[in-house]
């Protein structure tokens, strides 16, 4: 039942319906690569993208998802309950932003390995800001603004960066990114389903 109360914690009312899993874009796939629209419509008329991004995050898995990976250019994003300090301690609850932007971002930075479910096989270790306070609307319709430092920081920035077309292998540094050059194209190269 993990799925059905992570929707009852951020108010997705039931009956939510049927599992909409929608299929994951991978890398090559234009969409990754463009400037994600605002959301200008009321909250709650986003509600469905939402419920579909959090069944394709669990089943994936991932713990973190942007509208662009399911081929959606809107400033939407998920996240799971992860660990929201640097202890690991703090697990906070799944959320949704619609619009969520960077506020502020620690000078001392920490790397850590990533993966993403749009670079399907591949992960290496980036480095990112330790801390950051971001901004977002929840789909109540608030304006929220929060702190963040160890995994739920990272996996924001992550998401954030995919608002922009921007993917965590484009953060590695060009002798990485020259050595993942074949496997790179080859996803690229894939049949998208």
């Amino acid at each position: 039942m993990r799925l059905r109360e992570a929707f009852a914690r951020i108010g997705i009312p039931e009956p939510w319906g049927t599992v909409a899993i929608r299929p994951v874009r991978v890398y090559g796939d234009p969409v990754l690569r463009r400037k994600s629209a605002p959301v200008t419509a009321a909250p709650e008329s986003v509600r469905e993208l939402v419920t579909d991004m959090f069944d394709t995050m669990y089943h994936e898995p991932g713990i973190g998802l942007a509208a662009p990976q399911i081929g959606v250019s809107m400033r939407v994003v998920v996240v799971a309950a992860v660990p929201d300090d640097d202890d690991g301690k703090n697990v906070g609850r799944p959320f949704a932003m619609l619009n969520p932007v960077l506020v502020s971002r620690s000078d001392d930075t920490t790397r850590f390995e990533e993966g993403c479910l749009s670079v399907p096989d591949i992960n290496e270790t980036v480095e990112r800001p330790r801390a950051i306070r971001f901004r977002y609307t929840s789909l109540d319709g608030d304006a929220l603004e929060r702190d963040a430092a160890g995994l739920l920081a990272r996996v924001v920035q992550h998401e954030l960066d995919h608002l922009d077309g921007v993917l965590f292998v484009d953060r590695l540094s060009l002798v990485k990114r020259q050595l993942l050059r074949k496997r790179l194209a080859r996803l690229g190269a894939a049949p998208r389903g």
